[in-house]
């Protein structure tokens, strides 16, 4: 039992990991399916179109989908056309508060297209298929063997093996080709993971413990607000049925109001002058509301990303 609980622990420690490497395996999975059941190259000269398509396609529906289940997405465009009339700030302070926030949620958006493109270039067949169609990949191929002849070969790669006892050495470029720039892809995103990681950190306005301790609160602040909001949902909705049939007039009962909920609802941006943990300690804390709104030196430092996502398990990624 207490090693359950240990084992656990560490799955929540470490959710967020555990959530992009599945989202890894089931993206490597997905590709292994397309590849190995739908994938036909058609050996002729449109396998570029083909190829690419199998390779590119995809690779943008994840990333759009990333868009979709990232529900920071949807707390920054949520009402956005009335939040015109609401803005006090300049154009340009609203989009340095929003700019980080977008490339937050575009990291995250990129893991599952990166994870295709990658394992697809290792596996080789989409790259093979749309490089054997590819005039300048061609041409670099067939610099020796003469131009119509060899590339009428080339197209019949993907589908004939025993053209490799002829041209072996060029089907070979090809899955090295595609396999060397996976590796590629792979160690460009590990360097700008990596240096976006350490100026996210280096540029951090709170000290490591204090880190630590606003992730804490934050978590526990979504867990009572939720469990809140359901209590607070469940009795207006008891109210209101029990008005309804036994025709009384109403309970009196508080609730929060339209400006309230606006109020608690606006992306978090961090103040040096100020020290609030997240929208709802702000509107707290400034007489329920008042004067909420960002001021001169707000911030969105990425390192406090972490404030205005819900429940792992609502968004997602």
């Amino acid at each position: 039992m207490e090693k359950l609980r240990g084992m656990l622990d560490i799955c929540i420690r470490h959710q967020t990991v555990l959530g992009y490497s599945l989202v890894s395996l089931l993206t490597a999975a997905s590709e292994h399916i397309f590849s190995s059941v739908l994938f036909r190259c058609p050996c002729s000269s449109w396998n570029m179109v083909y190829g690419s398509v199998f390779l590119l396609v995809p690779a943008i529906i994840l990333f759009l989908l990333g868009f979709m289940v990232n529900d920071r997405t949807w707390r920054l465009l949520m009402g956005i056309c009335h939040r015109k009339e609401r803005c006090s700030s300049s154009p340009r302070k609203a989009c340095t508060r929003c700019c980080p926030v977008l490339l937050q949620v575009t990291a995250r958006a990129a893991v599952a297209p990166l994870t295709w493109v990658a394992v697809a270039l290792f596996r080789a067949s989409f790259y093979e298929c749309a490089a054997s169609g590819n005039s300048l990949l061609n041409n670099l191929v067939c610099n020796e063997k003469g131009g119509e002849e060899c590339q009428q070969l080339l197209f019949q790669i993907p589908c004939n093996a025993k053209l490799s006892e002829k041209i072996q050495g060029d089907l070979y470029s090809l899955q090295a080709q595609s396999q060397l720039l996976g590796w590629l892809l792979i160690t460009v995103t590990v360097t700008v993971y990596l240096i976006a990681t350490c100026v996210s950190r280096c540029t951090s306005p709170v000290s490591y413990l204090q880190l630590k301790f606003w992730r804490i609160y934050w978590k526990k602040e979504w867990e009572l607000f939720e469990t809140k909001a359901e209590e607070h949902a469940t009795r207006l909705a008891e109210i209101n049925t029990n008005s309804f049939f036994k025709g009384t007039n109403q309970e009196p009962f508080v609730t929060p109001s339209n400006e309230d909920w606006w109020q608690i609802s606006s992306l978090y941006t961090f103040s040096s002058q100020e020290q609030y943990y997240s929208m709802l300690h702000k509107y707290v804390k400034t007489n329920r509301g008042d004067g909420v709104r960002s001021g001169e030196g707000d911030q969105s430092p990425p390192v406090l990303g972490f404030v205005d996502e819900t429940n792992a398990s609502e968004s997602g990624f």
